[in-house]
């Protein structure tokens, strides 16, 4: 008979991750070998790191999912303009223009761990800078304010672009900047944002379309959720369109729908708006999961993807 370890498992509590677990951040490693290392992976893990912020959904649409978005927020400690990108030259993490703008960019390279606190970090240099140019991190941002502690709106205007002629919306000579302008354009799928409920996105990507929808619940009881309305018939959206996964990102999961070729944003707007509705009845439903409803959830926990 094998021996007994004589290593007591150590205890977590709820919600925190076990140095030998998959590390959350999606990477296939150890906790203890990714971001639980010291300076590991950039630093501590966040799992849910916008929270808090004025529609979060839509920033994490912006960071992950959507090629060209702007929101221009209001920001403590400057009377600038600020600007929320998802993208900007270079994937620069800010930019400081000549028109006195203050450009944030969300889609970065870097990654110390809180992209909240790198936010944070980047757009208080922007403010502080003396000069228009790129801003941007080489090192930890250590400590300081993160995103939401310096924007003071209570919800974003998001602007969803055909592509990124917003980057030289401010310049007078354009010819310079016509090349690399037309080759981002060119790998940016077309997407929508639909307006009848939050931060669900359409988009095509040539021979299908999709529908993504971030969504704020806690990820036990959408699956909940979605599984019994999957049981019920009622989780189509539109005929034709089949939920096919979810991505997990920031703390968030994002259902994925494919939708018949030809459907375009427009038609999704109503019967997402009935969609969101029984959703809701669905959420505040809490009996038990029949057995056909814990199959169902079985099946949409399996098709989850992490994004980092």
């Amino acid at each position: 008979m094998a021996k007994k370890s004589r290593t007591k498992p150590r205890e977590t509590t709820p919600g925190e991750v076990g140095p030998r677990q998959p590390c959350p951040c999606g990477s296939g490693k150890r906790y203890k070998a990714c971001h639980g290392a010291e300076g590991g992976a950039g630093g501590v893990y966040v799992a849910r790191p916008f929270e808090g912020l004025p529609s979060e959904c839509d920033v994490v649409a912006m960071r992950e999912l959507v090629p060209s978005a702007t929101a221009p927020i209001s920001v403590r400690g400057t009377e600038k303009p600020v600007l929320l990108c998802t993208l900007l030259p270079m994937a620069a993490p800010a930019m400081v223009r000549d028109s006195g703008q203050l450009w944030l960019g969300l889609q970065v390279q870097h990654n110390f761990g809180d992209p909240a606190r790198d936010l944070g970090a980047v757009l208080q240099a922007a403010i502080d800078a003396d000069e228009s140019g790129i801003v941007g991190l080489t090192d930890p941002p250590g400590g300081g304010p993160r995103l939401q502690d310096l924007v003071t709106d209570e919800k974003l205007d998001v602007t969803v672009h055909d592509g990124f002629d917003f980057w030289i919306s401010d310049v007078e000579d354009k010819d310079d900047l016509a090349a690399a302008l037309e080759q981002a354009n060119a790998a940016a799928n077309p997407s929508e944002r639909l307006t009848q409920v939050e931060a669900a996105y359409w988009t095509s990507v040539g021979t299908k379309e999709h529908l993504r929808w971030v969504m704020p619940e806690p990820e036990d009881r959408l699956l909940d959720a979605l599984s019994r309305l999957h049981v019920a018939g009622r989780g189509v959206i539109v005929e034709g369109a089949r939920l096919v996964g979810m991505f997990r990102a920031h703390g968030l999961l994002t259902p994925v729908w494919d939708l018949p070729v030809g459907t375009g944003a427009e038609a999704l707007e109503d019967p997402a708006s009935t969609f969101k509705e029984e959703l809701d009845a669905a959420l505040a439903d809490s009996s038990a999961l029949s057995a056909d409803e814990r199959a169902a959830r079985s099946g949409l926990a399996n098709r989850q993807v992490t994004i980092r």
